[in-house]
């Protein structure tokens, strides 16, 4: 699979791992700066002055601003919002409950998807030997310098090296060639959740590190027609998943050949505008032809009695989705999750002043709890006695939770709740005397969750076409990228001259786009016709 994979990396040298160190939570010293302001918000909510309660949104000395330095940015928000820390060995990184649990989101969908469109999950084993790696000249080539290889086992020198599992194309046909005889045994079609290693020299957490999980499927059929039917189903399977869950507005297209996946015959991919504007390859799709059939022997006999090669397929999306989903929706106040991928989709937080309020405001809070579970809503009550509810505020926006409901004495007095938008700061995102009836209650909370989802799509769209540039010469080309953005032209020319581009100004075609404007084209390279326009940006 080649969703994560980079054509030409050293080996790993020791260096510091790109997380940045910070005090958990929001009390602490190197939120010192906050202090004041958090204790007035606290204040004035524990007061009943409600619409001065809500806190500033940015957590001065937690998170780094966007706009100051996006790469300090994301690694702050992943430690801040508790997604993934350090692992012990440089390069790999623990992924937290909170991040986990946006992974476990990702697979839900897929998992059901996939079912849907006739694969099975299975497993195969982490350890690859050698020998299987060099069977495909092009594959061996391509990931060569990322392999993690085992030479010594029990004690002793192994007879054959063993490659700890970079992709498993070469494994699963090895298997495939004791599986498939005949026609009847086709199409095939398998997936496995796994962990994978690639020995990167450059990391970056969720995005690029030494050790990640992904879903990886495999297919065997009988025509190129089947194999290429496949490829097509699973890329906008993985394009559904971005605009519909994920809200990230992908662009879909084929990769050109220098891009393409070390052993397949064409790369589908969708391409993801971070943040910073940078593309993120978000998951591939490959038809793989019949070169690692021909490689291993993977034959059937068809209907005719002849034997044949068969034609294949492998796709995959990783824990990279996670790292994307950051850097598309996050804010200066941390992570924004869209609802339908959110693990909490509602924070309750209860606000008493007295101690005598306690208990029937958080017999309340039980009841507005029990109504958003009962209809299928994820929800979180935060009653800890350790923070004020400004400071809960703070915590639960940089964990991106989509919605906050506050309930205070003058709430259960009323029999209401306060509902506050994660994407909406301040007092616009805030809703006043929102009814505890449960047809009212639901009906609302559900409304705002889809809204917020629709509404994070729309703005991601925005940004990506706003920063989507045409260009008609190699000039303008680069001067688009030189202000960060993608460029897009009609492109005709060689391998060579791809590589011109790349070496001159860090950028990549990203794909050729599904989607082609009509009309005559011209390269802009060239100046000879061209069928295509491509993509070309910087990348992760």
């Amino acid at each position: 699979m080649g969703a994560l994979r980079l054509p030409s990396f050293s080996l790993l040298r020791p260096s510091s791992y790109p997380f940045r160190r910070l005090p958990s939570g929001g009390a602490t010293a190197a939120g010192s700066a906050r202090i004041h302001s958090i204790a007035k918000a606290a204040e004035a909510a524990l007061t009943g002055d409600r619409k001065a309660a809500a806190p500033p949104a940015v957590q001065e000395g937690l998170v780094t601003p966007r706009s100051v330095d996006f790469n300090a940015w994301y690694l702050d928000v992943i430690a801040q919002a508790e997604l993934a820390d350090y692992g012990p060995v440089r390069g790999t990184m623990v992924i937290r409950p909170y991040g986990y649990a946006i992974w476990e989101a990702i697979q839900d969908y897929l998992n059901v998807k996939f079912k849907e469109t006739g694969h099975s999950n299975m497993y195969f084993p982490q350890f690859i030997p050698y020998s299987f790696i060099e069977k495909e000249a092009s594959h061996v080539e391509g990931f060569s310098p990322e392999l993690a290889v085992v030479t010594i086992g029990g004690g002793k020198e192994l007879e054959e090296k063993l490659v700890v599992r970079p992709t498993s194309e070469t494994i699963v046909n090895h298997m495939f060639t004791q599986w498939i005889h005949s026609y009847r045994d086709l199409p095939l079609m398998v997936n496995q959740w796994a962990n994978v290693t690639r020995w990167e020299m450059r990391t970056k957490p969720f995005v690029r590190t030494l050790e990640f999980l992904w879903q990886e499927g495999h297919t065997a059929h009988a025509t190129l027609e089947e194999a290429e039917k496949e490829a097509m189903q699973m890329i906008n399977v993985y394009k559904d998943f971005a605009y519909t869950q994920a809200a990230i507005p992908v662009i879909t297209g084929r990769k050109s050949r220098s891009e393409t996946f070390a052993g397949a015959n064409k790369t589908y991919t969708i391409e993801a505008m971070m943040g910073d504007k940078k593309a993120l390859q978000a998951g591939t799709s490959h038809n793989l032809g019949q070169n690692f059939s021909r490689a291993f022997g993977t034959m059937f006999t068809d209907e005719n009695g002849q034997r044949q090669h068969v034609w294949q397929t492998s796709w995959a999306v990783s824990t990279r989705f996670v790292g994307g989903i950051i850097m598309t929706h996050g804010d200066d106040a941390g992570l924004l999750l869209p609802p339908r991928i959110a693990p909490i989709q509602v924070v309750i937080v209860p606000i008493w002043k007295k101690s005598d309020e306690r208990t029937s405001i958080l017999e309340a809070v039980a009841v507005v709890r029990d109504i958003l579970k009962d209809a299928g809503i994820r929800v979180k009550v935060d009653d800890s006695d350790q923070h004020t509810p400004g400071w809960k505020f703070n915590f639960w926006e940089m964990k991106g939770v989509p919605l906050r409901i506050e309930l205070g004495p003058r709430d259960v007095a009323n029999k209401s709740v306060v509902v506050s938008r994660r994407d909406v700061p301040g007092k616009p995102g805030k809703e006043f005397g929102i009814s505890m009836e449960p047809s009212i209650l639901v009906s609302h909370v559900k409304t705002r969750l889809e809204e917020i989802q629709e509404s994070l799509l729309q703005r991601a769209i925005s940004f990506r076409d706003s920063n989507i540039v045409d260009v008609s010469s190699y000039g303008e080309l680069k001067e688009v990228i030189a202000e960060g953005k993608w460029a897009r032209g009609p492109w005709a020319a060689s391998d060579a001259e791809e590589l011109k581009v790349k070496e001159e100004t860090s950028a990549t075609i990203r794909c050729f786009p599904f989607e082609q404007p009509e009309g005559e084209k011209k390269c802009f390279m060239t100046g000879n016709p061209a069928e295509e326009v491509a993509i070309f940006a910087k990348s992760y």
